[in-house]
């Protein structure tokens, strides 16, 4: 763990890194006493006005993989994400489970700006691809333009559709703890459509986030309206709005 403090339990994935064994840990507590920073995450999901309700499935199914990082400003810890997002990957293309996601959790900052926090966000998504692109292309499920209405961000030669948490979040749904990037399979998404599911789960949420903040998030969208990178910090952005990520062909 980035804290240095051993955890007591709930060991979900072993994967063999590039150049070690690494360990990604969900729902622990550590030997202090001290909640991590995961089991903060996950009693932030449990609340009952929590609007998310496929990030509830995945966590009542044990199948939010998270990694615990340090800073969220730095690079410390970037190799590492990308190991644990591909072994991420490599698990989900084997078993192919629905609702399954990728946290990262961030120590801190804890006092970020809305702005502030998108600039971070994006930050390490382009330290991230930097690195991912050594190995994989990017995924040809969606485009790798910002701007492109068929965008979405990649890893592991898998889409992501990208969603920013933090505790300066304007609206309920996106206040966590602590900073914290969740990656979500565009997969996915076009199984819940082909089972026909999609839009009661949409529409489940979309109405439980309107009683929690009073209205509906003005900046949802459907994939191929517009670019999804303009939802991923959380952030109310208007048409001006430029995605500060080159592109994996910068």
């Amino acid at each position: 763990m980035p804290t240095g403090e051993p955890t007591v339990r709930s060991l979900v994935i072993s994967m063999r890194a590039q150049f070690s064994f690494s360990q990604i840990w969900v729902n622990t507590m550590t030997m202090s006493g001290k909640e991590s920073l995961s089991a903060e995450l996950f009693a932030f999901i449990r609340q009952p006005n929590f609007p998310c309700v496929g990030a509830k499935s995945a966590l009542g199914r044990e199948q939010i993989v998270s990694i615990e990082a340090s800073d969220m400003r730095c690079s410390a810890d970037d190799a590492r994400i990308v190991a644990s997002i591909h072994a991420f990957v490599r698990s989900y293309e084997s078993e192919k489970k629905m609702f399954t996601s990728f946290a990262v959790i961030f120590e801190k900052p804890l006092r970020l700006s809305e702005a502030e926090f998108e600039a971070h966000l994006w930050a390490r998504l382009r330290a991230l691809n930097k690195m991912d692109a050594e190995r994989f292309a990017w995924s040809e499920e969606v485009s790798d333009d910002p701007a492109s209405p068929d965008f979405g961000f990649s890893m592991g030669g898998r889409a992501f559709f990208v969603v920013g948490l933090h505790p300066g979040a304007s609206r309920a749904a996106r206040r966590t703890p602590r900073p914290t990037i969740v990656f979500n399979l565009h997969e996915q998404f076009q199984d819940l459509r082909a089972r026909g599911q999609y839009h009661r789960i949409k529409d489940a949420i979309l109405d439980r986030d309107e009683k929690v903040n009073g209205s509906i998030n003005p900046m949802i969208a459907e994939h191929g309206q517009e670019s999804e990178a303009r939802q991923y910090s959380g952030r109310e952005v208007g048409e001006d709005w430029r995605c500060p990520f080159a592109g994996a062909d910068d």
